[in-house]
């Protein structure tokens, strides 16, 4: 027999729309809530809509998961299962899944199919950096013959996300409370209110990470918010609008092996002092062939500065059609690039979650010698390119276009 953590019963008998599920690794948060739901369908009437931010296929990804589960509580015929939907025979309530973002991922996915929806699951919502695009998927969920719930699980990140800042920080909710107020009731939780599932082997994992890595611990496996990263490099921006304003010009960075390769749009407004920056793809395990067709796709013409550490690479992807130029390199090239971006107010397009990633992670390993850390970096470092190219010292001296 299963039981459910009772922290997490107020997602079936609390009265509140909205409902904030967080919690580290192990906590069995997803486990649970996705087992509720599947309870929720015996009842008539629900329409469950599951959401990740991108979701190519349900199928592969997610159903599986609940398909485990219905087999567990060996009730699996009680169900239809398609490719992107679970259905309940007896009621005929059903759970659906899509995708936040198309599978193109260059826009938000029709809203007009959510009309009915009772229930609003977005699983890894940490993901969504968007408030507007929440705020409008929420305001679909309106059935008036059910109560409506919006149910967000999340691993913390930065204090900097919205969720944060709009559910904890407005609302003076203190982050691991289980507690309702306004409407919203907040659910946390651990391994520690998991573990009679957890194996030996697993708590000796997280034992040691406790021991070496007291900071990892607190926020991967106890769940607590991240404050911004001490001695941030980069304070001077926000998310916002992209505009496209003047000449676009792309940075790429190239990666290999787990690396990815990046692709960041970049366009000036050098009146206003004001760098618009808009992530293109990131992605890891990219052929020649592969970057080049991605880098058409998205530049088309425009110019590109790549990464001239690799000038094998960057040549195979000139010839394959795109307008691929080397960045500047030298002595102090990547400092130099740094104090030009922090010169200007940055503006990052709000579907650019790796960029944003990065801006709240990359930090100095030395401050006094304006060393930063190497990593966080694969898409400032084309920003950098991007931004260096166009905003060149007259008087560069050590910098050279190699």
């Amino acid at each position: 027999m299963i039981e459910i953590n009772k922290k997490y019963s107020p997602i079936t008998n609390a009265d509140s729309r909205y409902f904030i599920v967080t919690g580290g690794r192990g906590s069995g948060k997803s486990f649970s809530i996705n087992l509720l739901l599947v309870l929720l369908t015996y009842e008539a009437g629900h329409t469950i809509l599951f959401t990740r931010y991108t979701l190519a296929s349900a199928y592969i990804s997610i159903i599986p998961e609940f398909i485990d589960k219905l087999e567990t509580l060996d009730i699996q015929n009680d169900f239809y299962i398609t490719k992107d939907e679970i259905r309940n025979k007896r009621s005929g309530s059903k759970i659906l899944f899509k995708g936040i973002k198309t599978s193109s991922g260059d826009q938000t996915a029709n809203l007009k199919s959510l009309q009915g929806v009772t229930t609003w699951v977005m699983d890894e919502a940490e993901e969504l950096t968007d408030e507007a695009i929440f705020d409008k998927i929420d305001l679909s969920v309106r059935d008036l013959t059910q109560t409506n719930r919006v149910i967000m699980i999340l691993n913390p990140v930065t204090k900097e996300h919205w969720i944060y800042t709009r559910f904890f920080e407005e609302r003076g909710i203190m982050e691991g409370s289980n507690v309702t107020k306004d409407n919203t009731t907040y659910i946390h939780t651990s391994y520690l209110d998991n573990i009679d599932n957890l194996s030996e082997s697993y708590i000796s994992q997280i034992d040691n990470i406790k021991k070496r890595r007291p900071e990892k611990y607190k926020h991967q496996i106890l769940g607590q918010w991240l404050a911004k990263a001490e001695g941030v490099i980069f304070t001077n921006w926000k998310i916002g609008r992209f505009k496209e304003i003047g000449v676009s010009v792309f940075g790429q960075d190239f990666g290999f092996a787990s690396d990815p390769s990046t692709l960041i749009q970049t366009n000036i407004d050098t009146n206003n002092k004001v760098i618009y920056l808009k992530e293109c793809f990131f992605l890891p395990r990219l052929t020649t062939s592969e970057i080049a067709l991605l880098n058409l796709k998205h530049a088309k013409s425009s110019l590109i500065v790549g990464d001239s550490a690799e000038p094998r690479l960057l040549s195979e992807v000139k010839s394959k059609g795109c307008n691929i130029t080397p960045s500047i390199k030298g002595q102090g090239s990547v400092t130099y690039g740094i104090s030009l971006l922090q010169d200007y107010d940055l503006v990052i397009d709000a579907d650019s979650t790796n960029l944003i990633k990065e801006l709240n992670n990359y930090c100095w390993l030395e401050r006094k010698s304006n060393t930063p850390i190497d990593k966080w970096n694969h898409c400032i470092d084309a920003i950098r390119y991007a931004v260096s190219y166009q905003l060149q010292n007259p008087n560069r001296g050590t910098y050279y276009i190699s």
